[in-house]
């Protein structure tokens, strides 16, 4: 953990964390999270270079679709402030977070990779949802101060476990897969119904099939030999 590429590692995974709860603040949740599971793309063509690995012509497309998706939703989303959430919003996001550690605690030295993929894809989707229902009004310093900031962390610890997890019991394509598909599709639900995340009526067909490309090539880039090195 002292080690300079580790500290400079946890570094930008931290300043990447604050960076994504103002996206989460002002952006739709379907935008944000199709744009952080496409990092799966980043770490395919960097391991290239790094890790001495060989890109397949099916990661090359992968990569390309993944890139194209993201293109189309970069044209297609705007700032989009999330309404108040309902009454008991914190209530219900907190009750998830003990629900996801208490299954984590209870299975976590016999559970199968599925479900750790699948617990630590809920919580990537918890730290997302729980993040829109912040008041941004006063930046992110005023985010960070509110209880709702406890949940977030939470969320986002549970969500980090797991997913190592996955990674230690099961493939990485299985871990990366779920994660990919969970945490895009159930927040996108969550901010549509909640908190008014919408497009203009001629958008919704280009936005999803935009969605639809980049989360295709985000889960055949989890089968690929880079992202099995990168994570090993």
């Amino acid at each position: 953990m002292l080690q300079p590429l580790v500290l400079i590692g946890v570094a930008i995974d931290g300043a990447s964390f604050l960076l994504s709860l103002v996206a989460y603040a002002r952006l739709p949740l379907f935008l944000v999270q199709t744009i952080i599971a496409a990092s799966v793309a980043v770490v395919v063509v960097l391991a290239v270079p790094f890790l001495n690995v060989r890109l397949r012509w099916s990661d090359a497309a992968a990569v390309l679709c993944v890139l194209a998706g993201l293109i189309g939703l970069a044209l297609l989303g705007t700032d989009q402030p999330a309404v108040a959430p309902p009454p008991g919003f914190l209530a219900a996001t907190a009750s998830s977070l003990v629900a996801l550690i208490v299954v984590l605690t209870v299975w976590y030295r016999r559970g199968p990779a599925w479900l750790f993929g699948t617990i630590s894809a809920l919580a990537y989707a918890g730290v997302a949802i729980a993040a829109r229902g912040t008041d941004d009004a006063g930046g992110l310093l005023q985010m960070l101060c509110q209880p709702l900031a406890i949940v977030i962390v939470g969320f986002g610890v549970v969500a980090f476990t797991a997913y190592i997890r996955a990674l230690e019991v099961g493939p990485v394509a299985l871990a990366a897969s779920l994660v990919a598909v969970i945490e895009v599709v159930v927040p996108a639900v969550i901010g549509v119904a909640l908190f008014g995340d919408t497009l203009a009526p001629g958008l919704v067909l280009p936005a999803a099939a935009s969605v639809v490309i980049a989360l295709g090539g985000c889960i055949a880039l989890g089968f690929s030999p880079a992202t099995r090195a990168a994570s090993g």
